[in-house]
């Protein structure tokens, strides 16, 4: 008999990175406790949808304007999840804040991975090239990434993971990105869903 996984849902809004990273860990046996069940996107038109398709991922997009304001998208969003028994929520680049009712009804069991080490270029306002920007406007030697739970202060849960990587001479908000995105978050994003799921799965 198979052995049973933990059903892991990934919320996106974009091109879908990080999502591919978790993929691609999944195929080479990175990810063995877990299981990408079902890919939710805010966005109609995020690449992710298809990287999630050629996957055979089920996909599905909820649009806050089409759900009638944040109350009703989080409720659809949270349906979604319970009837698919989801175990563990991965936010890969999901364009959306969170409010507490929604972070408390599944505490514990949501992650994110943020573009620098926490507590440094965090919280509201610090998002894609805005973090690294920041990261060059302060001088810094060393960035990286954090993967935390998430609750309902912006990228203010526990830190799960987290990977440095060296600020270079000449770096480009665009060039020290892309380092971190492949020196650290498409590393440890894999590693933390692995992590929890085993855990989960010995719960």
């Amino acid at each position: 008999m198979a052995e049973k996984k933990a059903r892991v849902a990934v919320l996106v809004s974009g091109g879908g990175t990080n999502l591919q990273a978790i993929l691609d860990a999944q195929r080479a046996g990175v990810i063995r406790s877990g299981e990408v069940v079902l890919v939710i996107s805010n966005k109609a038109d995020a690449y992710a949808l298809e990287r999630a398709r050629l996957a055979g991922v089920e996909t599905l997009t909820v649009l806050r304007g089409e759900c009638g304001g944040q109350e009703a998208f989080e409720r659809a969003v949270a349906q979604a999840l319970e009837e698919r028994q989801i175990d563990l929520i991965v936010l890969a680049g999901f364009m959306a804040i969170l409010s507490r009712w929604f972070t408390d009804r599944f505490a514990g069991k949501i992650i994110n991975v943020h573009p620098s080490l926490i507590p440094s270029f965090c919280g509201a306002g610090f998002y894609g090239l805005r973090v690294h920007e920041a990261a060059l406007r302060k001088g810094v030697k060393v960035t990286g990434a954090t993967v935390h739970f998430v609750n309902e202060i912006p990228d203010g849960g526990e830190i799960i993971m987290q990977k440095a990587v060296r600020v270079l001479p000449g770096d480009t908000p665009e060039r020290l990105q892309k380092r971190v995105m492949r020196q650290a978050e498409w590393k440890i994003l894999p590693q933390a869903v692995e992590t929890l799921c085993a855990r989960m799965k010995e719960e």
